[in-house]
């Protein structure tokens, strides 16, 4: 018995749908997982691919290690970006993410914040004498934190600075301590301070203190669609990179 043949219609729509993504019977939802920190930039990024594509795009922002576990746990996303390269790592561990699909999006720089209102000619020196708290992503799961002891610990600093330290759930919370006055100092990522005229920077950490800040991005395995391989593929084009760069981010070289 002959096997059953699509109807001509069918057929067509979806071939339509395989060659015109953009076409508004095959628009698709793409749930992209990412850092906090790449909000300002994603939020531009995914708004001038739907507008192109005519694809949906849901963004969820946090940290990386509270997406990473909800990623695990089965949650649907199919587009992760990771502000380091550990959890990326944890999730290829259990299979998680499509390997082939991975690679480093865009780096970032760590920096020592507080109110706009302060001035200071040794940072370093106000930090390690004062009393004040210091606001900081959780400094053992959140990838900003993980930065900042790590830093801090190559200054020689961490033991005597970690009883002053407040975490939060990401650096986007760190941040907003201090742009609100809470706390008068924070370690956070340049980028996210520079989207804030509350905070003024008042030095960079050398980039030898600590890891490199890289921020991998992949498929999620077995949830991914056309939408979500197309918007992948458009992180890394050159429009999609100008919008990073101008909001603070470093390209990565390959």
């Amino acid at each position: 018995m002959p096997e059953p043949r699509l109807p001509f219609t069918l057929f067509f729509r979806a071939l339509l749908c395989a060659l015109l993504l953009a076409g508004p019977a095959c628009a698709e939802q793409v749930t992209v997982f990412a850092a906090a920190s790449l909000k300002t930039a994603l939020d531009e990024i995914a708004a001038g691919f739907e507008a192109s594509t005519g694809n949906s795009v849901t963004l969820s922002f946090a940290g990386s290690s509270v997406l990473a576990r909800q990623i695990g746990l089965g949650a649907p996303a199919q587009v992760f970006v990771s502000a380091n390269p550990g959890w990326m790592d944890w999730l290829a561990d259990q299979g998680r993410i499509d390997p082939f699909s991975r690679r480093d999006l865009v780096s970032n720089r760590l920096v020592l914040v507080a109110p706009a209102e302060h001035t200071s000619s040794d940072p370093l020196d106000d930090l390690a004498a004062g009393t004040g708290r210091i606001a900081m992503a959780l400094v053992d799961a959140v990838p900003a934190g993980q930065y900042g002891k790590a830093a801090l610990s190559q200054l020689g600093l961490w033991e005597q600075l970690s009883p002053r330290v407040v975490q939060t759930d990401n650096a986007r919370a760190a941040l907003a301590l201090v742009a609100t006055g809470a706390v008068p100092f924070g370690i956070v990522y340049a980028t996210d301070a520079r989207a804030d005229p509350r905070v003024t920077q008042l030095m960079t950490f050398a980039t030898d203190s600590h890891p490199p800040i890289l921020y991998p991005a992949a498929l999620v395995a077995g949830q991914e669609n056309a939408a979500a391989r197309s918007f992948l593929v458009h992180l890394f084009d050159a429009e999609a990179q100008a919008v990073f760069v101008r909001h603070g981010f470093l390209p990565v070289e390959d």
